[in-house]
């Protein structure tokens, strides 16, 4: 039996499902949700107005605000309670640090269409990057 889950979350359909799962199937089990705010980068556009913050925690922590609003929404449905934690950094390398203090990992693949296609070819895919190197079990749902 699973006791901790962790679900990583962003704005997006799938993870949104995916948390649905998690809340679904591990009824007993407490989940945590984890939004990472990307650094600034070349391929990452939005996170680079970060670097003009005073606080640059308190400046992720309102961009999850969105994120957690929907969460903690989706799990009063399910009349359960959640954590929610910001990670600031690489989602895949955030996920699978913060993985090792979990049973398992539960969240959403984006699929497959032609930009994302591109998007992996140059930044990679965070789903298959934390099946990849995760150090517990991952579901991913579509």
């Amino acid at each position: 039996m699973l006791s901790r889950i962790l679900v990583p979350m962003d704005d997006s359909e799938p993870a949104g499902r995916a948390l649905e799962y998690a809340l679904d199937n591990h009824p007993d089990a407490e989940i945590s949700v984890l939004h990472v705010v990307g650094v600034p980068s070349m391929m990452m556009g939005d996170a680079v107005a970060l670097t003009l913050e005073d606080d640059i925690h308190e400046a992720a922590a309102t961009r999850a605000e969105p994120v957690f609003d929907r969460a903690h929404e989706t799990a009063s449905e399910h009349e359960r309670e959640i954590e929610t934690i910001v990670g600031i950094g690489h989602p895949a390398r955030i996920i699978v640090d913060r993985a090792k203090d979990y049973d398992a990992v539960v969240l959403g693949s984006h699929g497959a269409d032609r930009d994302r296609a591109v998007r992996r070819f140059l930044v990679g895919n965070v789903a298959e990057t934390v099946t990849k190197r995760s150090p517990v079990p991952v579901t991913v749902v579509r």
